[in-house]
């Protein structure tokens, strides 16, 4: 009985360490099969591959690279004001196009949000949802609209409540004042609890905290590091 729990025990300690290890390379895989496919019409376009004697994986090298360079050198020239007048055109032309508008402003706020260090999250509270006596973690965003106030009686405040283990989808509830209650948690440590499915729960040395890129993919910002704890 005692070696079936031994093996037991040594196996899933096995899963626990290889899991994340075959996921990441499952993961890279994918990115890297999804990033050469999207550069072969670039090395078959500019032939490329007769330059790297037909090695075709030293021209996709050669692509990236030439493309990370020109992406750089547009980002620094976007970021004087004879680029920026220059895209601030360009978006208002993309304007009057329907579908390419909604399409652009959508991919556009997203990149923004990535890339931003500041903090578009107030702090981190419970709500009631999806009926009462259930409890979720949510992130305030701001106040809400006049006329929820006016159909709730009193002010009301925006939640966005995450999903989890994929803390980026959720749904935006707007909630009454007296409804939103706060948390005694920073914004990174709700996000990780929400990351880890709650296996983190904040308080002691499982507490792991959050790297600058996690935090800038929610928008939270990175100087948040008030202590943990958990208000029942």
């Amino acid at each position: 009985m005692r070696l079936k729990e031994s093996l037991k025990s040594s196996f899933l300690a096995g899963v626990v360490l290889v899991a994340p290890l075959v996921a990441t390379i499952v993961i890279l895989r994918f990115v890297t099969n999804l990033l050469a496919g999207q550069l072969q019409p670039i090395v078959e376009g500019t032939r490329l591959a007769s330059y790297t004697a037909d090695n075709y994986l030293l021209a996709q090298l050669v692509a990236l690279a030439v493309l990370l360079v020109a992406v750089t050198v547009l980002g620094a020239f976007a970021k004087r004001p004879t680029g920026r007048r220059v895209f601030g055109r360009t978006g208002r032309l993309v304007n009057f196009v329907p579908v390419f508008r909604t399409i652009y402003s959508s991919v556009k706020q997203m990149a923004n949000s990535v890339s931003s260090r500041s903090s578009d999250f107030e702090s981190a509270v419970y709500v009631e949802y999806e009926r009462d006596g259930l409890y979720r973690l949510g992130l305030k965003t701001g106040e809400s609209p006049s006329g929820v106030g006016d159909v709730a009686g009193e002010p009301a405040h925006n939640v966005f409540v995450p999903g989890s283990p994929n803390p980026t989808q959720g749904a935006l509830l707007m909630v009454p004042e007296s409804r939103v209650y706060d948390a005694d948690l920073s914004v990174r440590t709700a996000i990780r609890i929400l990351m880890t499915t709650g296996m983190a729960d904040g308080s002691g040395s499982d507490a792991i905290e959050l790297d600058e890129d996690e935090l800038a993919a929610m928008g939270a910002a990175p100087d948040d590091d008030r202590d943990a704890e958990t208000e029942h």
